[in-house]
């Protein structure tokens, strides 16, 4: 991944639906140049899906809360378990005293009480430990890694 494949990223992490044209114009390539690199960072597995950005709130999933899962055995073979359940949106194995961390949106605390009693039908969960959060200061995309030894340039 070079520089423009970054600064390409970059403007489609703030919309992606931007038209190859602009995406072009934005960088300093052409429509067709950019529409080329864009294909070839999809390829690579690097743009993994194109998608939008909600308010869960709006959809009714206003409580947010991270679950840190505790377990008996290996929870590394469970992903279709956590998945589906449908109110997590994602799901991590971790290193520590939990074996797995969840992010939970929920529309009440009951539903995420609901949620927790669904997490202990997986076979191997021992305990979870819930942490609701009360307000969110901000999300942010992934972005690109500066290449070795330098900052991104923009």
């Amino acid at each position: 991944m070079d520089d423009m494949d970054r600064k390409l990223i970059a403007v489609l992490q703030q919309d992606a639906t931007t038209a190859y044209a602009a995406l072009g114009k934005a960088v300093g390539l052409s429509a067709g140049a950019a529409h080329e690199r864009v294909r070839k960072l999809r390829e690579r597995g690097v743009i993994r899906r194109t998608t939008i950005d909600v308010d869960p709130a709006a959809l009714g999933r206003g409580v947010l809360a991270f679950v840190m899962v505790e377990s008996t055995a290996w929870m590394g073979d469970s992903a279709e378990a956590f998945a589906a359940i449908p109110e997590i949106q994602e799901a991590h194995v971790i290193a520590g005293s939990a074996a797995v961390l969840v992010k939970v949106r929920a529309a009440t605390t009951e539903q995420l009480q609901d949620v927790l009693r669904r997490l202990y039908a997986i076979d191997g969960v021992s305990g979870t430990q819930a942490t609701v959060s009360l307000e969110t200061f901000f999300e942010r995309p992934v972005t690109p890694a500066p290449p070795s030894g330098g900052a991104i340039k923009r």
